[in-house]
């Protein structure tokens, strides 16, 4: 080999490889780690001599200027909705989503006239919503989905069931109305990619708890209101994904069709759709799963159905009604998942050719026969009563709820001292002593210790831009507060990232471990975040580390999936030139494997805090503490309106400080080596919402 050839992958690995088996060097300490390693040493002196000054020592019911001017402007509003031109506006707008909305529910959940039956009763419902399952995907899916809505009836939650589908089915039409358009002339204009980027990045940095408040002042709560805010947490996905297909189709092809003489509208129909539609139809089952989420969520401003049941059940700690309402969501969540993921795999060219070639007279004829089933559905739930609501002589929520309660109280009377001893062992040990840190240091010590990070991982502008978001976290009165999430999150974040590095480097080096524990995986990441609290709410109790226990679950799937993709696509040769030199397994994967995916690992870091801080807040709900229940508070006690707007912004901030610097320290992480003759992909923020990385 030529002096100035580039080493090969196997020469990498086999230099790697002998390195295990030399001695032991003392390894340099980079500036970056020396950098950090003394601020904070500093940090902890400075703690150690001004423990509790220069703190914030705002209470929790005081108000500053700035809340006082949120309620201002929360006057003003509703002062004003009717005469200013702008607020006129967005009333409109108002008016025209809850028409649709009030439509969708008056057909599959209550009229607002009559008897209140809907248009559709649940038998015809049911024969639908299978017939379309049957047609879009397959008879296992529609089969799947006639008999959880059964389940769901039994369960005695058909009718807050179908309106939480009703206000989903709104918010994917708006998004989609919106989303595949704008993902279309975002694919094909870099200009505009340029601007719609750092807006998605923004929507999907957002927890979502943040938009309810300030939504709701201005289009009022209620089903309008719900879908709009689900509007925007859920339309990024399939922007992003339509974007994504439409850059990815070959020049070539398209100046193709375009030197044949066709007009952009016809390149668009005729190319440009056909190729992206993979990723558009993956794209409508992001934006569906996000939808459903955001839906549940949107139960703080009165958005009806399975939301509001959850809510309830949390907020009156009743286990076994949270269960109940949380299984429905559950399995609602599955219905649209697997629906939707089958018409992605029936897009792909290969799949539709197939079936082309097979005769379709027999499906048509079937087809047409579950048309006709389910047209004499729909005749009988609007001309019998026992067709139109479901029937409550086989409803047994009741007795699911009992005994649910039941045997949490079994479980408490067995594992209440393991629990209780966990909970005391990780609070007194990592939570309290972390939030004392954050709480009684100089707020200026804070500052200057996260600007420092912020320098080292991406130099002056990501620390000025950190600088101010800090400054305006204390300007808007909840620094302490602020801190109380940051400390839990920080907690979730490193066992979430501990967990994820030991199951992902298992799957990675294991396909069997992988196919396994993948699906379940999946199928946690369709759950919407409330469901997650249900289970710790009876084995822990409301406080800071049900909260927490709860966040760590919600947020792994994504971090271990990143590192077991990471683990899987680095060159075979490396763990075999390892092996031949005789290294361990252990060494293999502490000594090759681990840092050769570094910027992986700080990638899932990323994911993981991102997840975390959003289901933290959430935690808010059961004695989280800390911005999650300020935001709540200001739901519900109209004179905390203003601070709990402020908390919702400082999440905001934080979220965004956050994944910024997490980012920069990615993007300067070593990446390993590809193979040349087969490279491996390169791993990239996920640019779609939390469920994305499950279809991948």
């Amino acid at each position: 080999m030529s002096a100035s050839a580039a080493p090969t992958t196997v020469e990498i690995t086999k230099i790697e490889a002998s390195n295990l088996q030399e001695a032991p060097r003392p390894r340099r300490i980079s500036a970056r780690t020396a950098i950090l390693g003394g601020v904070l040493v500093l940090w902890l002196v400075v703690f150690a001599l001004w423990n509790g000054r220069g703190t914030d020592a705002l209470p929790t019911a005081a108000l500053n200027d700035v809340h006082h001017f949120f309620d201002a402007v929360k006057d003003w509003v509703a002062a004003n909705r009717s005469s200013n031109v702008v607020l006129v506006a967005l009333d409109g707008v108002r008016v025209v989503v809850n028409a649709v909305v009030q439509a969708m529910l008056a057909v599959f959940a209550a009229t607002p006239y009559g008897l209140g039956y809907p248009e559709i009763g649940w038998l015809g419902s049911v024969l639908l919503f299978g017939w379309i399952a049957w047609v879009s995907a397959n008879a296992r899916v529609a089969a799947l989905t006639v008999g959880f809505l059964l389940v769901i009836g039994v369960q005695g939650l058909y009718l807050p069931a179908m309106q939480t589908l009703a206000i989903t089915l709104s918010a994917v039409f708006f998004a989609l109305l919106v989303g595949i358009p704008l993902g279309i002339w975002t694919g094909r204009s870099p200009r505009v990619e340029k601007v719609v980027t750092p807006v998605l990045d923004f929507m999907q940095t957002m927890p979502t708890f943040v938009y309810l408040a300030p939504l709701a002042l201005i289009f009022l709560i209620g089903p309008a209101a719900a879908v709009i805010a689900t509007l925007i947490y859920a339309a990024p996905p399939v922007i992003r994904l339509t974007a994504h297909g439409v850059r990815d189709i070959p020049e070539s092809i398209d100046e193709s069709v375009a030197s044949l003489g066709a007009t952009p509208r016809q390149r668009l129909r005729t190319v440009v759709l056909p190729l992206a539609r993979t990723s558009i139809v993956l794209g409508i089952n992001q934006t569906t799963m996000a939808a459903l989420s955001m839906v549940t969520i949107s139960a703080l401003i009165a958005a009806p159905g399975l939301g509001q049941a959850v809510v309830q059940a949390l907020q009156s700690l009743n286990v076994g009604r949270a269960f109940n309402a949380g299984l429905a969501v559950v399995l609602l969540a599955i219905v649209l998942d697997r629906v939707t993921t089958a018409i992605g795999r029936r897009a792909d060219p290969a799949v539709a050719a197939a079936r082309r070639v097979a005769d379709p007279r027999p499906r048509r004829i079937a087809f047409a026969v579950g048309a006709a089933i389910v047209v004499t559905g729909i005749f009988l739930s609007r001309s019998q009563v026992w067709a139109a609501v479901f029937p409550a002589q086989v409803e047994i929520g009741d007795v699911i709820e009992t005994s649910v309660n039941a045997a949490s109280g079994q479980v408490n009377s067995v594992l209440g001292g393991v629990t209780s001893a966990v909970q005391a062992i990780v609070t007194s040990t990592l939570i309290n002593p972390l939030q004392a840190l954050l709480e009684q240091s100089p707020i200026a010590v804070i500052m200057a210790v996260f600007t420092v990070i912020a320098f080292v991982a991406g130099r002056w502008m990501l620390a000025a831009g950190t600088l101010a978001g800090m400054v305006a976290v204390w300007t808007l009165g909840v620094w302490g507060p602020s801190m109380v999430t940051l400390a839990s999150t920080l907690v979730a974040t490193t066992f979430t990232v501990a967990i994820a590095l030991v199951v992902g480097v298992w799957m990675g080096r294991a396909p069997r471990v992988d196919a396994a524990i993948r699906p379940i995986l999946d199928a946690a990441q369709t759950m919407p975040a409330f469901v997650y609290l249900v289970p710790f709410l009876g084995l822990f109790g409301t406080n800071r580390f049900t909260a927490i226990v709860a966040a760590i679950v919600f947020a792994a799937p994504v971090a271990i999936k990143i590192i077991a993709d990471a683990i899987r696509q680095l060159p075979e040769t490396l763990v075999e030139v390892a092996l031949s030199t005789g290294s361990s397994p252990w060494q293999d994967v502490t000594k090759v494997q681990l840092p050769m995916i570094r910027q992986a690992i700080t990638l899932a870091v990323n994911q993981a805090l991102i997840y975390v801080l959003s289901m933290v807040v959430i935690g808010g709900l059961v004695g989280g503490g800390g911005l999650g229940y300020l935001v709540v508070a200001g739901f519900v006690q109209i004179e905390l309106f203003g601070k709990g707007l402020a908390a919702g912004l400082a999440i905001v901030i934080w979220g965004m400080l956050l994944d910024r610097t997490t980012q920069a320290f990615a993007h300067r992480a070593p990446r390993a080596p590809a193979a040349p003759a087969a490279p491996t992909r390169r791993l990239r923020r996920s640019t779609t919402t939390r469920r994305t990385t499950a279809h991948a």
